[in-house]
């Protein structure tokens, strides 16, 4: 779950649906290349902006007059009654005002509908901020473009509105030249408005890419040697632009991978599930990938239309019960399937954080400390988890959970294991008070802003509950005592770092740091809480081998644990060890019997 953003389908509702439906004038044609003559390398690539950067026109008109009950294909036909004299035409060339549009406009729509058109409705609608939007591939595609050296323009047809002001939504810093029919008194497909913008751009013909999405535009462009690429859906023309430039466009996805086999799930059913939610009715393709932490619940990057998401599901087959219950996220987010917000930014997979700064570092763990501190301060009466999870009795629940998931998915017999399994339950501290228990708080579960030390959002929440908070602490202290030189990050730390050339605070410094910003005293029974994190620990990884297996298990490491678990088994008895001396030295000293 993330806490920047929790997605509740009542919550899903954009103010646009599009429709989708092609234009009159390219309802029958496939979608294709207009021929040209001529050719070499390209250094600009030309866009068009209804149609191409943000939803056309055409399809925003189809889902409007479907809305309010207008004889669908109204708007279309009065964009081409008049020709070159008509309202739209005049409108675009910037020859008429946005008033003097609407009233002819308007007299035309309702003379082919027979019946009062609120021409001023679909403007609005078109124009809002809420359909205005540029498609999110498009701006990756211009970055990348841009990043290449090319250079880019957009050649819009397009108008004044009411304020005096042309109808852009766009960021005019992603292009080199912007063209605007309404400012030139020209638009497409009108040969002198593409002559402008190569004349502006300083480039040939034959050195220029233009998308569009209606024929007569491209087939103009394509006479005069521009290389043209019509666009029916977004998705399936930056490929053929890829194809064309040799080089892709699209953002690389951080830490992510094509989805393994063992784990696929069915795209068709994700789609149209996610149609229904969202609410859209794009063309284009759903992209899947795979991000590679996630061992125990799968997780998945997917991208639909403009919205960008992250789902988590549960591991295939039969696993050990209530080890990740995926069902505890389903209550936070309130809906009965884990989907959130992707929420990009940087994940810090090393403790070390190599790279940065001695003050970066300093800053990245005070932010770390800060946020839990901020969780463990949520009222929980006032976000409605007051029932969640169980009250009372807290760190013995857990110590009992955790023992029957060790033992569910024992494979050997582990000395200090068995050990812990003796002495935890006699050793249970006196809780504190109840909080928001994340349950697995650790530096790389948390996503950072990637220009500052701000946590923007916190993951994987299947272990949250209402509890100790200390627990928190000390999951997130773990990494100090462990070795930086695993070749898994599931147990990378810093036990062998020098914290202060690092500018890392030690387990001390970072609990003090805890208790001074939640305003409670340092816990003396400390050990217990470490020794039950790890003890913890090495019981979730003896449940990952044991999936491993049975190739139940999604990441690829996870095969490599089963020497990962003896290990920090030991560094929980240590605890243990240090817990018994602590309580022993305080035991009052007693008298030695008298010798006989």
């Amino acid at each position: 779950m993330y806490i920047r953003q929790l997605f509740q389908s009542s919550h899903l509702q954009w103010a646009w649906r599009a429709a989708f439906l092609e234009h009159i004038q390219g309802r029958h044609q496939r979608a294709r290349r207009w021929a040209h003559s001529g050719g070499g390398t390209y250094k600009a690539v030309i866009f068009d902006m209804g149609g191409v950067l943000i939803p056309s026109p055409g399809r925003v008109a189809a889902e409007w007059e479907l809305q309010n009950h207008i004889l669908p294909g109204t708007i279309q036909k009065a964009w081409i009654l008049g020709g070159e004299n008509g309202p739209w035409i005049k409108f675009m060339r910037g020859a008429i005002t946005t008033e003097d549009f609407l009233q002819e406009f308007g007299r035309l729509c309702s003379e082919i509908s027979k019946t009062s058109v609120p021409v001023g409705s679909f403007l609005s609608l078109l124009t809002s901020e809420q359909v205005a939007k540029q498609f999110p591939v498009m701006t990756d595609a211009i970055t990348q473009i841009r990043a290449k050296g090319l250079r880019t323009a957009v050649l819009s047809n397009n108008f004044y509105l009411p304020n005096g002001k042309s109808f852009l939504p766009l960021d005019r810093k992603q292009f080199d030249v912007v063209v605007e029919s309404c400012l030139e008194g020209v638009c497409k497909p009108d040969p002198r408005i593409y002559r402008l913008c190569l004349e502006r751009l300083g480039l040939q013909p034959s050195e220029s890419i233009f998308l569009d999405d209606l024929g007569p535009n491209l087939k103009a462009a394509a006479s005069l040697g521009i290389h043209t690429i019509q666009v029916n859906d977004p998705e399936t023309a930056i490929k053929e632009l890829e194809a064309l430039l040799g080089f892709t466009l699209r953002m690389v996805i951080p830490n992510t991978c094509p989805v393994r086999k063992t784990v696929e799930i069915p795209r068709d059913s994700l789609e149209k599930y996610l149609k229904d939610l969202l609410g859209t009715q794009s063309t284009g393709p759903l992209e899947l990938l795979q991000f590679e932490q996630g061992q125990s619940n799968p997780t998945y990057y997917v991208r639909l239309a403009n919205h960008q998401l992250v789902l988590r599901r549960k591991s295939p087959g039969t696993l050990v019960p209530s080890t990740h219950a995926l069902e505890r996220e389903f209550r936070v987010i309130g809906i009965p399937f884990y989907l959130m917000e992707y929420c990009p930014g940087l994940i810090y997979r090393d403790p070390s954080l190599p790279g940065l700064e001695l003050s970066q570092r300093q800053a990245i763990y005070t932010a770390m400390n800060r946020v839990l501190c901020k969780i463990h301060s949520v009222d929980l009466k006032a976000v409605g988890l007051q029932d969640y999870g169980k009250h009372g009795d807290y760190i013995s629940h857990q110590v009992q959970t955790w023992i029957k998931q060790y033992r569910a998915s024992e494979t050997r017999t582990i000395p200090a294991m068995e050990r812990l399994i003796q002495w935890l339950p006699c050793h249970l501290p006196r809780q504190q008070k109840m909080t928001v228990v994340h349950g697995d708080f650790r530096l790389d579960n948390l996503v950072f802003h990637p220009e500052k030390a701000e946590v923007l959002a916190v993951l994987h929440w299947e272990f949250s509950t209402v509890g100790d908070p200390l627990v928190d602490v000390a999951c997130s202290c773990l990494a100090h005592y462990l070795p930086s030189s695993s070749p898994t990050s599931l147990l990378r730390g810093l036990s062998d770092c020098d914290f202060t050339q690092l500018g890392i605070p030690t387990a001390e410094e970072y609990l003090r740091m805890y208790c001074l910003h939640s305003e409670i005293p340092l816990p003396e029974n400390w050990n217990f809480y470490m020794a039950f994190s790890f003890f913890r620990m090495a019981a979730v990884v003896q449940g990952i081998y044991k999936h491993s297996l049975t190739e139940q298990a999604s990441s690829a490491a996870t095969k490599q644990n089963e020497k990962l678990i003896e290990y920090m088994s030991n560094l929980a008895w240590d605890f243990a060890v240090k817990e018994g001396f602590r309580v022993f030295k305080e035991m009052p000293a007693t008298k030695p019997p008298m010798r006989i």
